[in-house]
């Protein structure tokens, strides 16, 4: 067997949504905090990134993790959030991913009935609450890092769309709501290209505008990479929705940092109060519940403490190979 590398990893989901945790092959990051390793992988090896999450290791809707040592005292791990789309700051589905795997397969003392894993993410320190019956995690709370509005009833010239009104809001990514009645199009999965293109569109506008986001405390967390299409009849104790993501794919499970940002815009909108559930529900159909459960402030503005409660599957391990004479050693997306 010919390797030039050999990546360790437990494959999962999170209610639908693929994270491949990568528990051994890269190597501790450089880097005093995580977003510092996270600044350095993103410019000195994005090549495992796309190795591990193009195809044909992957698929052009992967998602996954790299475990590394915490960077503080008070985390069990470090994490940095890989997938097709780029290095995030902060994953929901992930977080929930990671936790139940470093449950079942004992790389953290488990007690029952609940586990506490702390996380350390290039957004913050997260702290995740598995409950857990006879070994097995059965569901996954965790409190993300505060969530905030940055505008409510903004507006982008989109081509082929016309004037598009959106809020934005942040909740370890920003987050672009737009009602898919305003734009006319219908929430059906049989119309899911329309509806990516049309997602896709109206990023695009966002990121030329000035209202680009950038956040107020982090600036190096900057630039949009998700819309949420908001299906008819969504409120704010439940909603449905499709959400876009760059380059060109629908997130699968309801998105943890999206639900806490859907949750900001709602509470900044006075529509949902602090200690109310919130049912979040995905283009396939699946929910994570979200709850706020304090207000903050994050660089003078506003903010939300989220919690939100998911699932995970464990779905398989594996070892991963580049061959030196392999034609593809970054992957490739079709």
């Amino acid at each position: 067997m010919r390797t030039r590398h050999v990546f360790h990893a437990v494959d999962s989901h999170t209610e639908g949504m693929p994270t491949r945790v990568i528990t051994g092959g890269v190597g501790v990051i450089p880097g005093a905090t995580m977003a510092e390793r996270r600044l350095h992988f993103t410019e000195h090896l994005d090549h495992l990134r796309t190795l591990l999450m193009y195809e044909p290791r992957g698929h052009a809707s992967m998602s996954g993790a790299v475990l590394q040592p915490p960077t503080r005292p008070d985390a069990d791990y470090g994490v940095l959030f890989i997938e097709v789309s780029g290095l995030l700051p902060m994953c929901g589905h992930g977080t929930i991913g990671v936790a139940t795997v470093l449950v079942e397969t004992g790389m953290v003392p488990v007690t029952e009935p609940v586990t506490t894993v702390r996380l350390d993410t290039p957004a913050g320190l997260v702290t995740v609450d598995v409950q857990v019956e006879d070994g097995a995690a059965r569901a996954v709370t965790l409190t993300n890092v505060p969530a905030f509005c940055m505008g409510l009833d903004l507006k982008t010239d989109v081509p082929g769309l016309g004037t598009v009104t959106y809020d934005l809001a942040f909740g370890g990514n920003f987050y672009a709501f737009v009602e898919l009645e305003a734009l006319g199009l219908p929430f059906d999965r049989a119309c899911k290209d329309e509806l990516l293109a049309a997602g896709l569109a109206v990023m695009d506008a966002i990121n030329a505008s000035p209202d680009r986001p950038v956040h107020p405390e982090h600036p190096e967390i900057h630039g949009l990479k998700h819309v949420y299409l908001a299906a008819p009849g969504s409120d704010a104790h439940h909603s449905r929705h499709a959400m876009a993501i760059h380059p060109g794919w629908f997130d699968r499970s309801p998105c943890g940092t999206g639900t806490s940002a859907r949750m900001a815009q709602l509470h900044a909108r006075g529509l949902l109060p602090l200690d109310r559930d919130f049912v979040n529900e995905s283009f396939i159909g699946t929910r994570f519940t979200g709850r706020l459960v304090g207000e903050t402030q994050v660089g003078g503005v506003p903010a939300v403490l989220p919690t939100i409660t998911g699932r995970a599957w464990l779905t398989g391990t594996a070892q991963y190979f580049l061959d030196p004479d392999d034609p593809f050693p970054g992957g490739f997306l079709l």
